[in-house]
Order: C-alpha cells, then sequence, then structure tokens
C-alpha cells in the first residue's frame, strides 16, 4: 500500500495556511503521528512568523504600487534581518548549505539538518541537483572536500 492509499488519512492546515496531511495504515502508527502533530505544527508556524516578520511590504515608485495594487500583491524588500538566498528551515532550526567537492557521485551541494549526528529526529538532507537552476546560484556555508 502506497502512502496515499493509507486508510487513515487527515488533513490540517497551520495558522498562515500550511497544509499538512497525516496518513497512517493502522490506529498505532496514526496515533503516534498525531502525538508529535503539535512540535511539527509549532514549529512550522516558528518558519511561517520568521518569514513573514522579513518581508516588508513598501513600493519602491509609484507605478509599483498601482501594479501591486491592482494585481493584489505585494513587494517583498530584502531587510537587515531577512535571511539570505537559499535558506531553509528544519524543525531543528537554519539547515546549512554544503558544497562538496568530491561525493559518490561527484561534487554534491545540499541543506543539511542541524541536528546531531545520530538524532533519530535529524532531518533528510535535501540535496541540489546539478540539472536545478538553484546548482548555479548555490550560496555554500561549508565546502567540504
Amino acid at each position: 500500500m502506497t502512502h496515499t492509499e493509507a486508510p487513515i488519512s487527515i488533513n490540517l492546515k497551520t495558522l498562515a495556511g500550511t497544509q499538512l496531511t497525516l496518513r497512517a495504515s493502522n490506529a498505532e502508527e496514526f496515533t503516534m503521528l498525531t502525538s508529535t502533530i503539535f512540535q511539527i505544527t509549532e514549529a512550522i508556524t516558528e518558519v511561517e512568523t520568521a518569514v513573514r516578520g522579513a518581508n516588508v511590504a513598501v513600493p519602491q515608485d509609484p507605478q509599483v504600487g498601482y501594479a501591486t495594487a491592482a494585481l493584489g500583491g505585494i513587494v517583498i524588500q530584502p531587510t537587515q534581518s531577512a535571511p539570505s538566498a537559499g535558506v531553509r528551515m528544519c524543525p531543528h532550526g537554519t539547515m546549512t548549505r554544503i558544497h562538496g567537492l568530491t561525493g559518490k557521485f561527484g561534487p554534491y551541494k545540499g541543506h543539511f539538518c542541524p541536528a546531531k549526528q545520530g538524532d533519530p529526529s535529524k532531518c533528510n538532507t535535501q540535496y541540489i541537483k546539478q540539472t536545478m537552476p538553484e546548482w548555479n546560484v548555490f550560496v555554500a556555508d561549508q565546502t567540504k572536500q
């Protein structure tokens, strides 16, 4: 059975509108998921709040103001507290951007969870593929040989 065919499924939405779907094969698995959902939604809410706090809606000129009003959008201006481009968050904090020069399949780039090695709650690495546009503009926090 695939995760989309799970007999138990529930959809949740955070205050900012992020959609979460929990799926489980049985009641025990569902109980385990729901016992941790509060921590997960709390972390997502913190990230959403940080992102909203880093964005400032200030039109640069009257034409931009007119366009944003007509289209219902906002203009995002970088601020001193805004995270730098390419920053990704996980429940453990800001992910570390690492560029490795020699990996199993050659050079690699990715966002790594800041949780300690061996921590069972450590998030999966989010690798950037060479075919992705982000590969060419990726700014690493660390470079490994």
